[in-house]
């Protein structure tokens, strides 16, 4: 008997027991449900960048669809800029958020450049994607990743930081007929006979449903390579890189008969512009024209698969429920230029066809229907993109996070530092006009900044032959006259601005730029902390009061010792300014 209620007791306390872990558990699972409740899952993100866009060209009033789905439903942001108007330094620099001088990731193919470089360098353990990875982010990417990222190395390594992927190789990525791409770990894959963008459409499409299913947020990147020239691998040299009108589907070749190139003042101008092999361009006759405009239309018909693929995308985040916690980004690696400056068609110059981009974002608490006026960057889209999942900004970020909301209280900047090294490519079928009619011409190689303020509107470059330009964009907006003085000049016609002459302008342009050619960091981002640490100074504005003449009036010069086809820094002059302690005493900046 006292057996038997031992044995009661000990099934009474073990009931009890069970029912304080059952009671414990189930306090524990409404905590967590109301902490996940009040935590929300991160942000998606979806990121689509396009190949050579312009935004000059007004190439986006031809895409409806994205228009619709994007550029109507968030930000518009019509002051955007690449800092490298080449494909591969441009891309580095987006997943890094670094500028191309500090990547050293300069050209598309090695020695300075190329996917062989960007793994050279490091950075295939440590960008973009793998820090979206560690944040708690599935990713995915389909499309044009790098150049030189090829049928023969794309093992060597694997990129990394995806979920999946589905990568373009080259020497195919260009051929929108015959296209190779490259999934997971996987062989490559031949899709001769296929449109590009019918392939990359079909990838992008099953990335998102994968993205979908998952239980994280997740990060989509879509490449298509349109409106990028078509090249062919067979019309591939080492002088040559032919590269012809893109192809566009069969579904649109009919389309925009008789558009034609906007006619602005600096297309086929009959006096020459621009500086060093620029200024030597001839003026193209009508056959040129003709082409060009015929070069002009294709674009617009190859972008009608990519706006059909981003409506896609769209509809099925829609249909999925989760579009009103995405963020969309729609942009491109460059900008284009097709007769400007009696131009052939290609990117590489410092002009506002080559170096302007579209840039669109839509998602939670982005401004719908808005067009702001920020100055923004490639290497700001990094650091957004953190912003967006909630991560703190790395202290070798370049940019800073872009004001997507108006809320926003991130640090802004007015300036945009844009470099280039080695040969400017020129493209279609009058492209040969580099040395022994080739399609490269070297001493391409700049520094510059473009600077957008309060009442002024400048670019000013320094060319790695020293040759400068200058041009005010509030009364030259197409870049036809250099302000800069040549050796006969002095000051032209006592031009001024914000009231001060063109000289002390220039003094205090040529000082930034020594900054920002070589600056890391926060240099990058407040540069005038730099030169005045201790003086009021944020912007060329406050720079240009007179009692600071006699300090930039002692500054080095930025200038080039010779032209080189990689970042060299034997060969750019010197590095460093002179540093103001105390209004008009200065030291120099170590």
């Amino acid at each position: 008997m006292n057996l038997m209620k031992l044995i009661t007791a000990l099934g009474l306390i073990a009931e009890g027991v069970i029912a304080l872990y059952l009671q414990s558990m189930q306090s524990a699972l409404q905590s967590v449900l109301k902490h996940s409740e009040a935590q929300p899952r991160k942000p998606n993100i979806l990121f689509i960048i396009t190949d050579d866009q312009d935004l000059q060209l007004d190439s986006i009033s031809y895409t409806p669809l994205i228009t619709k789905h994007i550029r109507d439903q968030g930000t518009f942001f019509r002051n955007h800029f690449v800092t490298t108007a080449l494909c591969c330094p441009s891309r580095v620099s987006l997943w890094t958020g670094r500028q191309a001088h500090n990547t050293n990731v300069t050209d598309v193919h090695p020695p300075y450049g190329g996917y062989p470089k960007f793994v050279e360098r490091g950075f295939n353990d440590d960008f973009l994607p793998l820090w979206l990875q560690w944040a708690g982010y599935d990713t995915y990417y389909t499309g044009k990743m790098f150049n030189a990222h090829t049928v023969d190395n794309y093992h060597s390594p694997h990129i990394n930081g995806f979920n999946a992927s589905d990568f373009l190789l080259d020497p195919y990525t260009y051929s929108y007929l015959n296209s190779t791409y490259q999934r997971n770990h996987e062989p490559p894959v031949s899709h001769e006979g296929e449109h590009t963008i019918d392939v990359i459409t079909g990838k992008a499409q099953d990335f998102l449903d994968d993205a979908l299913a998952g239980e994280r947020p997740f990060f989509l990147a879509v490449s298509p390579v349109a409106p990028h020239s078509n090249v062919d691998p067979g019309n591939i040299t080492s002088e040559n890189f032919y590269m012809s009108a893109p192809i566009p589907l069969e579904r649109h070749e009919h389309l925009f008969q008789g558009v034609r190139i906007p006619r602005t003042a600096n297309f086929n101008p009959d006096q020459p512009s621009g500086v060093s092999w620029v200024n030597d361009l001839p003026l193209q006759n009508q056959s040129v024209v003709d082409y060009h405009d015929h070069f002009y239309r294709s674009r617009l018909r190859a972008l009608q698969g990519v706006d059909e693929l981003v409506g896609g995308l769209v509809t099925r985040l829609e249909e999925s429920g989760q579009l009103d916690n995405t963020y969309i980004i729609y942009t491109s690696d460059n900008g284009f230029h097709i007769g400007q400056h009696r131009l052939p068609p290609g990117k590489t110059c410092g002009f506002e066809e080559d170096i302007r981009v579209p840039l669109f974002i839509r998602g939670p608490g982005v401004t719908k229907g808005y067009v702001h006026d920020a100055v923004t960057t490639h290497v700001d889209l990094a650091p957004t993109l953190f912003h967006f999942a909630g991560i703190p900004a790395r202290d070798d970020f370049d940019g800073t996070a872009i004001p997507v909301a108006p809320e926003f209280e991130g640090e802004r900047h007015e300036h945009v530092t844009v470099e280039y090294w080695g040969s400017a490519v020129v493209e279609g079928a009058y492209s040969g006009i580099g040395p022994g009619g080739s399609t490269m011409i070297p001493n391409n190689t700049y520094k510059s900044v473009r600077l957008l303020g309060q009442g002024y509107n400048l670019y000013y470059s320094v060319w790695c032959n020293n040759e400068h330009e200058l041009y005010d964009l509030s009364t030259d907006p197409y870049q036809l006259n250099n302000l800069y003085p040549t050796n006969s000049q002095a000051d032209i016609n006592g031009t001024r601005i914000l009231g001060r002459s063109l000289n002390q302008a220039i003094n205090r342009l040529d000082a930034l730029l020594m900054v920002l050619k070589s600056c890391q960091g926060e240099t990058c981002i407040q540069p005038w902390d730099v030169l005045q640490p201790v003086d009021p100074v944020s912007t060329l504005q406050h720079a240009l009061n007179e009692e600071y003449d006699g300090f930039y009036g002692a500054q080095p010069q930025v200038s080039f010792d010779w032209c080189d086809a990689g970042y060299i820094v034997e060969a750019e002059g010197a590095q460093v300014p002179l540093t103001s302690r105390h209004g008009v005493s200065w030291d120099v900046w170590v």
